[in-house]
């Protein structure tokens, strides 16, 4: 890396590029580290245990290594349930992703709104909070899927993915009471945003998909807006955190966000 301290965006896997494009896009010459924790992926069929004791530990490994400016946990999974613990232990800012259900009921007119995420993450008590403190004139129907990660890792491999796997994993909210009246769906899932464009083919009847990645951009920005970044864009760098064979089948995709070198743990 250049002497600058880099943004550290931190996913399970390559889904917290959705969040990354925004950031690239107000900060285009910071440093980037994005760290994808191939190791420990995928999180959204593991444990609260198993995430609140990995999160903060390999965090505070990749912070010893890099010395961020700023940690974007890109992952909602992480997020609802670690993200307390690595603000405790770390000593840099940390900026967390949490299901965009405000914007998503600001947005609804039918008053029903979809949560679409890993199991993981529609069953913890965050959703709860949020949907009681910004959504409770609504119905919130949830569902989760793993599969949805899967295609959304095999898209940026390149891999054709099938239509029809979007609009049986869309059936699981669409076929809920009163899923007919729905209208706007939130991405709990960092990864989702990058099958967007399939989600939306997919759908019985129009909705508005509504995730949080430029909030979360604006707010990088804002908390960095006294640092001194090169003089011009760096070279970002994809570390994973498990030798694998199949990592550069990503290198292309990875390329196209700006992350022209990677590197193993």
């Amino acid at each position: 890396m250049t002497g600058a301290r880099p943004l550290l965006i931190f996913d399970s896997g390559v889904g917290g590029l959705s969040v990354l494009r925004p950031i690239r896009a107000l900060l285009p010459i910071a440093p980037i580290v994005y760290a994808a924790d191939n190791a420990g992926y995928p999180y959204g069929i593991k444990s609260e245990a198993e995430i609140a004791a990995r999160v903060p530990a390999l965090l505070g490994r990749l912070s010893e290594r890099f010395d961020p400016e700023l940690i974007v946990i890109a992952c909602n999974t992480a997020s609802t349930i670690a993200l307390d613990a690595v603000r405790a232990a770390l000593d840099v800012p940390i900026v967390g992703t949490v299901p965009a259900i405000k914007p998503a009921a600001a947005l609804s007119k039918s008053r029903v709104i979809g949560v679409l995420g890993t199991e993981a993450t529609v069953r913890q008590p965050y959703v709860d909070r949020l949907t009681e403190e910004f959504a409770s004139d609504c119905q919130v129907l949830r569902h989760g899927s793993a599969e949805l990660v899967e295609l959304a890792e095999a898209k940026l491999r390149g891999e054709a993915t099938p239509r029809e796997a979007y609009s049986r994993i869309l059936e699981g909210l669409f076929s809920q009471i009163h899923g007919d009246r729905l209208d706007a769906i939130v991405l709990a899932c960092t990864h989702f945003p990058l099958v967007e464009a399939e989600l939306a083919t997919a759908t019985p009847h129009p909705v508005a998909f509504v995730h949080g990645a430029e909030g979360i951009a604006r707010r990088t920005a804002w908390l960095t807006r006294h640092h001194a970044w090169p003089d011009g864009p760096t070279e970002g760098v994809a570390l994973f955190t498990r030798r694998s064979t199949d990592i550069e089948a990503y290198r292309k995709g990875l390329i196209s966000y700006g992350l022209g070198r990677i590197e193993t743990l």
